[in-house]
C-alpha cells in the first residue's frame, strides 16, 4: 500500500531493517566469558581469557555492544585474539573486580593486583565481515 506522499520504499525498509534487526538478534549465539588479569611487583605475572558455549540460555538485556572485525569467521576466540586490544580495553569498561595487596618487608615492596571480570554472558552474531558483541544485564 502507498503513502499520500509516496514513500512508501522508505517505509518498507524501515520495516525490513527492523525486521532483519529482531531475527539476527533470535540468532545471535551465547558465550559466557570471563578474565583475569594479575600483576605481581609491576610485572604482569598471568592473564586469563575464558570463552565457553552457554548451555542453557542467558537472561538479560543487551547493552552496549562492541564490534570486531572477523574475517568471515565464526570462532569467537580467534576473533578476540585478532582483535585482542579493543576487546580488553572493552572489558575495562565494562567493569573490572580490583583486588591490590602490598607489603613492604626490610625496605623491599611487593604489591599483587589481581583485575577480574567475573563470569558473564554475551550474546555474538556473527556476520561476514564482523562480530557483534554485546553483554546481558
Amino acid at each position: 500500500m502507498r503513502s499520500r506522499d509516496g514513500n512508501s520504499s522508505i517505509t518498507r525498509a524501515i520495516c525490513s531493517l527492523i525486521l532483519l534487526n529482531s531475527f539476527a538478534s533470535l540468532n545471535a549465539n551465547e558465550f559466557l566469558i570471563s578474565y583475569r588479569y594479575i600483576v605481581k611487583d609491576a610485572t604482569l605475572y598471568n592473564e586469563t581469557l575464558r570463552i565457553s558455549d552457554s548451555m542453557k540460555k542467558c537472561v538479560g538485556k543487551p547493552q552496549k555492544a562492541l564490534i570486531l572485525t572477523s574475517f568471515g569467521d565464526k570462532d569467537l576466540k580467534e576473533t578476540i585474539s585478532n582483535n585482542s586490544q579493543e576487546f580488553i580495553d572493552y572489558m575495562h569498561k565494562l567493569g573490572l573486580n580490583v583486588e591490590h595487596k602490598e607489603s613492604t618487608t626490610n625496605y623491599q615492596n611487593r604489591s599483587t593486583t589481581i583485575l577480574t571480570l567475573k563470569t558473564t554472558c554475551f550474546k555474538v552474531d556473527f556476520n561476514d565481515n564482523f562480530a557483534r558483541i554485546a553483554p546481558l544485564k
